[in-house]
């Protein structure tokens, strides 16, 4: 029997995992970098062992630490999670041969399925070779790892080259492995998967499907299980297509074999050899604990003889500290608090917790499940309307207006989702009573005796940051109270709650504020000084850094008074693990460059200056 078990990751996925195992009674084991040293799964851990550094290459990427500390902490199992080295045959050895129990598929598996290039040879599949126009467009590909990373869509020859550098300097970073290879890119395509689970008895169990169409930059968003729409054929050809895979490599334990399904025809992907992070769909859908189930088989015990049945929908989003609205560019900062009622939320932070520069950048998973799918999808919609989440910008209404948009609704979306419709989906005008609400609860208790009492018509002013741009209220103290300058009736006032009434309509606004960031309801503000800082103000054509990160790259023979043209990389900035281009926003010449490569940079930091061409 297990009695104690490291979890070789971190965050929402350790902390995952450590649940189970608190239920089933056995001891947890937390390894941290020193940028984790006071995260969540540390905190909730029995036992924790730092792994010095930050980048994952200096710690969680380092099986040997890792080995050692599941050993010094007394564990007899490790349990790879999803990410980092879950996918490692080399750490999967390295834990058997110290004597530990891995939780896990087989290493011969892991290694033939965990680079995508074998897997498609063990199911009859090859990469392209020599690329051609008439092979266009094409995916370029890690062969190791996933989530995202390492995947560059190439529509034009001339970008092929770079599109491989990037890849593989992403990949390298990523997964300590910087193999790619290229493979035709399918248009307007489901991604679609089947849970596998398999125990050392022979039976190989499949758990449904789920689809996973909704992704930026080839990473997941919402995921829902069952997959719909597929047809019973379909179904049964990519249940029988996922037993094969497992089978072919004597596979034991949770996988997930990924399919791009285009019409009434799959497409082969890969085989992940790993609990997935959408796995809590089919967890709701089958009334299963997968990570319980793992166990179970690393321990010997064999599987019925067939899998539970299916009940009932269930849809998982994705909370990310990001903007979409700005190329998806990561967000970092303190997260004062995350609450989303009513659904499943898997997490890795609490209040209070800082969201830093190092790793991925999801702040959570909502989870719900109801008998119907539309019944799923409006439960999951308005528990994160309702949501309270203060901190760095999210993607939480991207969320609630994906789940509403009506290709969603109708299952009629596929992976070119957000190609389509990102543009619409955040240009959705703010609430235009939030600025006037947090002016109003700032108000609130100040007296209304003062040096301009006798000049009552005179209005205060406040000024706020929304959305990124600047917002005057203006209101005034009558001996009835606060009143506004625009007709709108205040009903109430307070610090923490403010009702206004327009056209005969009220709306209760709740507020909060941490130091200038104030939140009204699921709107963000800032408040800005009444005089503007000039030291502050930046010239035209600054390219600022839009979050945290390093310098990794300078476009070549770029300098202080070269011409450049508009849209042309400058800087590259690598966070959270993954690299975003700066480019240049008018065609001219750059007459400031700040950035160099290897330097930390902190967000609206100035890089560069390109003075437009007159």
């Amino acid at each position: 029997m297990i009695t104690s078990v490291l979890v070789a990751n971190r965050g929402e996925i350790a902390c995952r995992i450590f649940r189970t195992c608190g239920e089933l009674g056995i001891r947890t084991v937390a390894v941290h970098s020193d940028a984790d040293a006071n995260a969540l799964h540390t905190r909730v851990a029995d036992t924790a062992v730092r792994l010095p550094g930050a980048a994952p290459a200096e710690t969680y990427l380092r099986g040997d630490l890792i080995v050692k500390a599941a050993v010094a902490a007394g564990a007899d199992a490790v349990h790879p999670g999803y990410g980092f080295l879950s996918e490692n045959a080399d750490f999967a050895r390295a834990v058997l041969d110290a004597g530990l129990v891995w939780i896990g598929p087989p290493p011969e598996a892991i290694e033939a399925m965990a680079s995508k290039t074998r897997a498609k040879e063990l199911m009859g599949l090859e990469p392209l070779g020599e690329v051609s126009a008439a092979d266009l467009p094409v995916l370029v590909k890690a062969a190791a790892g996933g989530g995202g990373r390492g995947m560059r869509i190439v529509r034009r020859l001339e970008e092929l080259s770079a599109a491989l550098e990037g890849a593989r300097a992403e990949a390298a970073s990523a997964f300590g492995d910087g193999e790619v290879f290229v493979e035709p890119y399918i248009e307007n395509g489901r991604h679609v998967e089947v849970q596998v689970l398999a125990d050392t008895h022979g039976t190989v169990w499949t758990l449904g499907t789920r689809d996973c169409s909704l992704q930026r930059r080839h990473q997941k968003v919402i995921e829902e299980a069952p997959a719909p729409g597929l047809s019973q054929g379909l179904e049964e050809e990519l249940r029988t297509l996922a037993v094969r895979a497992a089978r072919a490599v004597s596979y034991v334990g949770a996988g997930t074999v990924e399919f791009l399904v285009a019409g009434d025809k799959a497409h082969f992907l890969e085989m992940n050899t790993r609990l997935q992070v959408e796995h809590p769909v089919t967890e709701a859908v089958f009334g299963v604990d997968l990570v319980a189930l793992q166990i179970a088989v690393a321990e010997g015990q064999p599987l019925a003889g067939s899998p539970p049945h299916a009940r009932g929908h269930a849809v998982e989003a994705r909370l990310y500290a990001e903007d979409p609205a700005r190329d998806w560019a990561p967000q970092t900062g303190t997260l004062h608090r995350l609450a989303v009622p009513g659904v499943r939320l898997d997490t890795g932070y609490e209040d209070g917790d800082e969201i830093g520069v190092h790793y991925d950048p999801m702040l959570a998973k909502a989870v719900a499940h109801a008998p119907t799918r539309a019944q799923a999808i409006r439960r999951l919609a308005g528990a994160l309307e309702r949501a309270t989440i203060h901190g760095p910008t999210t993607n939480r209404s991207l969320l609630v207006d994906s789940l509403r948009h009506e290709e969603f609704t109708t299952a009629a979306m596929d992976t070119a989702f957000y190609d389509r419709h990102l543009t619409s989906l955040t240009s959705a005008p703010p609430d235009p009573y939030a600025p006037l609400a947090a002016a109003l609860a700032d108000a609130h208790g100040r007296s209304r005796f003062g040096g301009w009492r006798n000049v009552p018509s005179q209005p205060q002013v406040k000024r706020y940051e929304l959305a990124g741009e600047e917002i005057e209220v203006r209101y005034r103290h009558t001996r009835e109270g606060l009143e506004t300058v625009d007709g709108t009736r205040v009903v109430h006032a307070d610090a923490g709650l403010v009702v206004l009434e327009a056209d005969g309509v009220r709306r209760r606004f709740e507020v909060s504020r941490h130091g200038d960031e104030v939140y009204v309801g699921p709107t963000a503000l800032k408040a800005l000084p009444r005089f503007p800082d000039p030291r502050t103000q930046h010239a035209p054509g600054s390219l600022l850094a839009p979050m945290p990160g390093t310098v990794v790259k300078i476009a070549d023979g770029l300098a202080a008074g070269a011409k450049v043209e508009a849209g042309e990389p400058i800087v590259w900035l690598e966070a959270m693990k993954m690299q975003h281009r700066i480019s240049a926003p008018v065609a001219g010449t750059l007459s400031v460059l700040h950035a160099v490569v290897g330097a930390q940079v902190a967000v609206g930091a100035l890089l560069a200056v390109v003075e437009e061409d007159q």
